[in-house]
């Protein structure tokens, strides 16, 4: 069961280390990678404008959300094996692998050097992608650590100097994630910590996540993600169309509920909104059609605010505190060490 008092114990905290040390040097990853990284970047500069980009592997989704609206030739993302059959010489392949043992990542740059298209791969050094993926159209960023969203950083920052996406402040990113470390600390009280206040209130209910925005969205998916990873409880992310049903079909609130039999608390939901900052008609139409609902069903309503800097840093912001949320629902729900799965990215 859900043990609030094991957010602020001392000793359950320190058995804790590893996941939430992890967390708190998100920041200094991405520093220390745009760092290193930063001679072969000052040498990138435009090329000929590629036919399309292709964002090809596991990563391949958050390239989309950055670079789709902003990339001033045609943008897919393919995270499964391979490539699309018109991929060619014409076109750029940009593949942000997610581990050493990427297979989508792999088998994309292998066909990316078949067909002679230009590759940009970030991979940690040594690994069988980096291998794969050296040529002479090859530009190859390689990282010291696996961490997702330094990795995109990188990868962002080249495709910036290429004119194919918005110019990516690594610094600011890196910034965002230690304001992040500093408020969600282990030691800081629930009172004051946002991820303990979050944790709390989601304890004995199963999270709906949304997020207006592109990046808000994807967001919400990462942090149910790592909820469902660290507790091995249910929580979910899509749009209101899709909550709208789950919402009406909740059970009535009832006041006498015994959370510790079955059909108690925790069988009800709770919404949690990712505010990024977006304010365009449309997601202030949808986030007031959710809130109206869920008010109208007695459920409570959540968020994850993020709202200063660049939109890659406000996505940063809100994966890092949706990351402390998991980590801290997992301790207090006694779970397995859930660093693994918390890497904002």
């Amino acid at each position: 069961m859900f043990d609030d008092t094991r957010l602020d114990d001392p000793d359950v905290l320190r058995r804790s280390d590893q996941t939430l040390r992890f967390l708190a040097e998100s920041g200094a990853r991405v520093r220390a990678e745009v760092e290193r990284a930063a001679p072969l970047l000052a040498d990138i500069g435009e090329q000929e404008t590629p036919r399309a980009v292709v964002g090809a592997g596991q990563g391949a989704r958050l390239l989309r959300a950055v670079l789709e609206s902003t990339c001033p030739v045609p943008f897919v993302a393919w995270p499964g094996p391979g490539l699309p059959g018109w991929a060619g010489a014409l076109d750029t392949i940009v593949v942000l692998a997610q581990a050493a043992d990427d297979a989508s990542a792999a088998t994309a740059c292998a066909e990316a050097r078949r067909r002679g298209s230009t590759l940009i791969v970030t991979s940690t050094r040594g690994s069988s992608i980096e291998q794969l993926a050296a040529g002479p159209y090859t530009t190859l960023l390689t990282t010291q650590s696996d961490d997702v969203l330094a990795s995109a950083v990188l990868l962002l920052q080249a495709m910036g100097r290429l004119g194919l996406g918005p110019r990516v402040d690594g610094e600011e990113v890196a910034s965002v994630l230690d304001d992040v470390a500093q408020r969600c600390s282990p030691f800081t009280d629930s009172a004051t910590n946002p991820a303990k206040r979050l944790a709390l209130a989601l304890g004995d209910g199963t999270p709906l996540f949304w997020g207006g925005s592109v990046l808000a969205a994807r967001a919400a998916r990462r942090v149910a993600e790592a909820i469902r990873r660290s507790t091995g409880r249910s929580a979910f992310a899509a749009n209101v169309d899709l909550l709208l049903p789950v919402l009406e079909r909740a059970p009535a609130k009832d006041v006498f509920a015994d959370p510790f039999e079955p059909g108690g608390a925790q069988s009800r939901p709770s919404v949690v909104i990712v505010d990024d900052g977006s304010e365009d008609a449309w997601t202030i139409a949808e986030r007031a059609r959710l809130v109206e609902s869920a008010s109208r069903m007695e459920i409570p309503v959540e968020y994850i605010t993020a709202t200063h800097g660049s939109d890659l840093a406000c996505y940063a912001g809100a994966v890092g505190i949706g990351s402390y949320v998991a980590a801290y629902l997992g301790i207090a729900l006694d779970g397995d060490d859930p660093s693994d799965s918390l890497e904002p990215g």
